[in-house]
């Protein structure tokens, strides 16, 4: 169960090698989350992940998931779930893919869709599902600021995205007043602290950002986070400018 402050004491993560995910469960650890499941390909990178966070005190298994087997995610998860109640599931699985090359080549591109859309869709359904029959946690899903409004340099990725927020929004409705709670997190560009190129852009976060601001949305109980918190305003006057004038803009 989660804690008097509305954090998980259990985290299940989808997409157990995500940058993002691991910033958070690192973040949940050294609070109170106790139990944490890695769903992923089996991958020396997962295996690395999940040692990291051994070495700070949680019970860490991994588990076998592919986003894409639509058809295991039902048996997968049902065993996760069948184990111990979960308080948290965070989809974090995402491919950003190659905007150039997927328009050359389409199969590249329904790739992006199926991961980041339909993968994103039976998984879930299936986890808000489980958490509605426990009677409490939350499904946490990261979504992406560029689901707002297409933009001609990564209009697929951004697609998939879009498709995915509104899907996240309408299982909110769904769930709400069951005890399962939904939130979607909007994050800007994402970066590593350490990386190396040009000044950071006032509009661009870093896992460990993404990932306090996923605690305070928790403790918060709320429906929707942006990351960082400056996006929404930006974002709102962009979705509304006219097509004329959002083309011109180097976005």
């Amino acid at each position: 169960m989660k804690d008097a402050s509305g954090l998980p004491q259990s985290l299940l993560v989808l997409g157990g090698t995500s940058e993002i995910a691991l910033a958070t469960a690192r973040r949940m650890i050294a609070r109170r989350t106790r139990t944490v499941r890695l769903a992923g390909r089996p991958s020396p990178g997962l295996e690395r992940a999940a040692e990291e966070l051994r070495a700070l005190g949680a019970d860490v298994r991994t588990v076998t998931f592919d986003a894409l087997d639509h058809e295991s995610h039902e048996t997968v998860l049902g065993k996760v779930f069948a184990e111990d109640d979960i308080d948290m599931v965070l989809l974090a699985f995402g491919i950003l893919g190659d905007q150039a090359y997927d328009e050359r080549e389409p199969a590249g591109a329904v790739r992006v869709a199926q991961t980041n859309y339909t993968g994103a869709v039976s998984a879930g359904l299936v986890a808000a599902r489980a958490l509605q029959t426990q009677g409490h946690g939350s499904l946490v899903v990261l979504s992406a600021a560029a689901g707002e409004r297409a933009r001609r340099g990564d209009f697929i990725y951004g697609s998939s995205k879009a498709g995915l927020d509104t899907f996240t929004q309408g299982l909110g409705d769904a769930l709400y007043g069951t005890g399962a709670h939904v939130m979607v997190v909007r994050p800007g560009s994402v970066r590593a602290r350490t990386a190396a190129g040009p000044a950071r852009s006032p509009l661009s976060t870093t896992p460990e950002e993404v990932a306090t601001a996923i605690e305070l949305g928790l403790r918060r109980g709320s429906e929707a986070v942006w990351v960082p918190a400056s996006l929404r305003p930006v974002t709102t006057v962009l979705r509304h400018l006219p097509r004329a004038v959002f083309r011109r803009l180097p976005l």
